[in-house]
């Protein structure tokens, strides 16, 4: 559908088709990753026996630039693929032998999608719109049939296991510079959030508290740039984590997207459920919008100002279930986010 309506247009279009890419943040590395690592044994569906083509992501780059300009391969499609021909099983297996990991796979061909796609959210850190989405595109070969990109863009392409090799040490030097958790395909939240921007001041319900503190007041906003993913949230991480199984339970994104950089944060980044808004150093202003399933729209801000940090949490209600929710949960809400700031301060 994307390369039709790119096509519809009147400017050339060059197609590369992959199957799957290897990287360090690609939705499938990370799938294979958490797969092999979480699981001794696996009950998988039958579309593991499916083929397909692995690429390093590196080398879908170089087709990418070296395609510019190139008139041989403007307004053309190619396919593009590594030098292995796999299935996911042996992928999966593959994967294991690098990491030294002993792993026993079991097909079960009772699997319809549907379920090929709780059993991915379950396991991984991808939602339910993801998974189904990769789901339905495992369930046939993804092999190139035809190689003219070769003759055109001659290059030795990585292997399966060398492009795992690549992605795991990027993962363990923390250098993962995109992700596929950034996207907002993977939440299945409104792309045009610019709405969200600024928080709103009516219809709304509040809870403000603030703590005094006598140190570096940037020092305390690192702290608050840190929260969640490995950092977690300080306070309570039981009920973060236990609402975040609600999420994935009913079809969002829980707490597995974690966060791709650890001290870094940018408008438009994920942490967790949580979509930053604003994070602006200078000012020492964080402001978080809630991607988990909510019948709202919730935001979450932390101020530094001199000696006092602030952490302000909206809620716009929908409907009366809405305020239902509101109310329900306003006593954890009194005892946590306090209690927040007070361990933020004290890690400091």
């Amino acid at each position: 559908e994307v390369e039709n309506r790119l096509k519809s247009g009147s400017v050339p279009v060059t197609v590369f088709r992959a199957g799957i890419i290897i990287g360090s943040g690609s939705a499938s590395f990370e799938i294979i990753r958490d797969l092999t690592e979480k699981l001794p044994i696996m009950v998988a569906p039958k579309w593991v026996s499916s083929r397909c083509q692995p690429i390093a992501i590196r080398d879908v780059l170089f087709y990418l630039l070296e395609a510019l300009g190139n008139e041989k391969c403007i307004g053309q499609t190619f396919d593009i693929g590594g030098p292995d021909i796999l299935t996911y099983k042996e992928m999966l297996y593959g994967y294991a032998k690098i990491r030294k990991l002993m792993r026993l796979i079991i097909v079960v061909p009772l699997f319809t999608p549907r379920l090929s796609s709780y059993w991915l959210i379950f396991v991984t850190s991808t939602n339910f719109y993801l998974a189904r989405s990769l789901v339905d595109s495992m369930t046939i070969d993804a092999v190139c049939t035809e190689n003219r990109i070769h003759t055109i863009l001659p290059r030795k392409c990585l292997s399966y296991q060398e492009a795992i090799q690549k992605a795991l040490e990027k993962t363990e030097e923390n250098y993962v510079i995109s992700s596929w958790r950034d996207t907002f395909s993977a939440s299945g939240f409104d792309p045009d959030y610019y709405d969200y921007l600024k928080v709103p001041q009516h219809g709304c319900y509040k809870m403000e508290c603030s703590k005094t503190f006598d140190r570096d007041p940037d020092r305390v906003f690192k702290r608050v740039y840190a929260i969640g993913g490995i950092s977690g949230y300080y306070y309570m991480d039981w009920a973060w984590r236990m609402r975040g199984l609600i999420d994935r339970f009913m079809g969002g994104v829980g707490l597995r997207r974690s966060r791709t950089q650890r001290e870094e944060l940018n408008p438009g980044d994920v942490i967790d459920f949580w979509r930053v808004l604003q994070a602006d150093k200078t000012h020492r202003r964080l402001v978080l919008f809630a991607e988990m399933k909510l019948p709202g729209e919730a935001w979450l801000e932390f101020q530094v100002k001199e000696n006092t940090i602030t952490q302000i949490a909206t809620f716009r209600p929908r409907g009366v279930f809405g305020r239902f929710y509101w109310w329900l949960f306003y006593p954890v809400h009194l005892i946590m986010f306090p209690g927040m700031l007070r361990a933020l301060l004290k890690k400091t």
